[in-house]
């Protein structure tokens, strides 16, 4: 039976012991279904990644006959600190304003996840007390930080086919381009982008923001999880537990845009495998976006110049791990057709 992380854990050393018994992908599923795809009415290889993709549904969910009628949608809301410093076009009281818009369903992820008949989850992250301002002192301290992924970690239920996880905060694009200047180098410009559409003086100060965070907390970022606790949200720290949880109940994970991915790369940097479940579902608008996916070897399922967050992204990939087990499920072989295979 798939492993689920039944007590939340409390600490950081509590988490790498998660970590280092993650379990592995099932390749007799994989090669199963890779047997399976070749012998389908069709050219080897002619449906591209929606072949690969049914092959890590597979791998993933443990089973040859993979499948996606149960997607869950997560989108976890944070509050930022570091919002109050004008990094962002918008006040942070559009934190609790949004939640009550998705919990309303006027939200566009509330319209993608009913098209795909998802059941969607919005889990506010303690809106009313921020993380602090990360220029001034470590966002969240170990043990909220911790608290927040042990959330995170309730996340996935059995019975889901896939899991997609989405955020939103105001500041957040700031503290995911500050997590991933601390994770793989570079200059602030490589990682700082306008997010929810600053320019001008705002992106100047987002820039300076994101370097003063990163200067002021050089001594514990080459730890992945400080890194984390000292820049970082809890929505992003959630989205870590939510991955972790997710891996131990072999449910597959399809991420959402930059704040989602910049998340996950946590995981990557403690593990290279943490995230070998998980797949990026689109390249965000957010320029950094692309240049993260290939740090993560990840290439996104869809381009479509969106930069929202809510998890859009991630919902409308479903459709595209729909189309890859219907195909696997629904398509004929060769001898069941009466069609001529390939020639030798």
């Amino acid at each position: 039976m798939p492993e689920r992380v039944a007590t939340p854990v409390a600490t950081f050393a509590e988490m790498r012991a998660v970590l280092a018994r993650l379990p592995e992908a099932d390749e007799a599923a994989r090669t199963k279904v890779r047997l399976r795809q070749a012998d389908l009415t069709k050219p080897p290889g002619s449906l591209g990644r929606l072949e690969e993709i049914a092959e890590w549904l597979a791998a993933w969910q443990g089973s040859s006959e993979p499948r996606c009628r149960r997607p869950r949608v997560c989108v976890f809301a944070g509050s930022h600190g570091v919002a109050q410093r004008g990094v962002s076009a918008y006040p942070a009281e559009v934190n609790a304003q949004m939640v009550q818009n998705f919990i309303a369903g006027g939200a566009a992820i509330n319209q993608i996840t009913a098209l795909i008949d998802g059941d969607l989850r919005v889990h506010e992250m303690d809106l009313e007390h921020p993380v602090r301002d990360f220029t001034e002192g470590p966002a969240m301290d170990e043990a909220r930080c911790a608290h927040a992924m042990a959330y995170g970690m309730m996340a996935p239920e059995p019975g889901i086919d896939v899991l997609c996880l989405g955020e939103m905060g105001i500041g957040n694009t700031t503290s995911a381009a500050a997590l991933c200047l601390a994770l793989f180098g570079g200059r602030a410009e490589d990682w700082v982008g306008p997010g929810t559409g600053v320019a001008g003086a705002a992106l100047r100060r987002k820039l300076e923001t994101v370097r003063l965070g990163v200067e002021r907390h050089r001594g514990v970022l080459e730890d992945p999880l400080q890194a984390l606790a000292a820049l970082g949200g809890e929505e992003l720290a959630a989205i870590c537990g939510a991955i972790i949880a997710a891996r131990m109940g072999r449910i597959p994970v399809l991420l959402d845009g930059y704040a989602c991915t910049a998340a996950a790369a946590v995981l990557y940097r403690l593990d290279r495998h943490a995230l070998d479940h998980c797949r990026v579902a689109h390249c965000s608008a957010e320029p950094a976006h692309a240049a993260l996916c290939v740090r993560l070897d990840q290439k996104p399922l869809l381009d479509l110049g969106m930069r929202l967050g809510e998890a859009t992204g991630a919902a409308l990939a479903v459709n595209l791990l729909k189309a890859a087990c219907a195909c696997l499920d629904g398509m004929a072989t060769f001898s069941q057709a009466g069609v001529a295979g390939p020639v030798g």
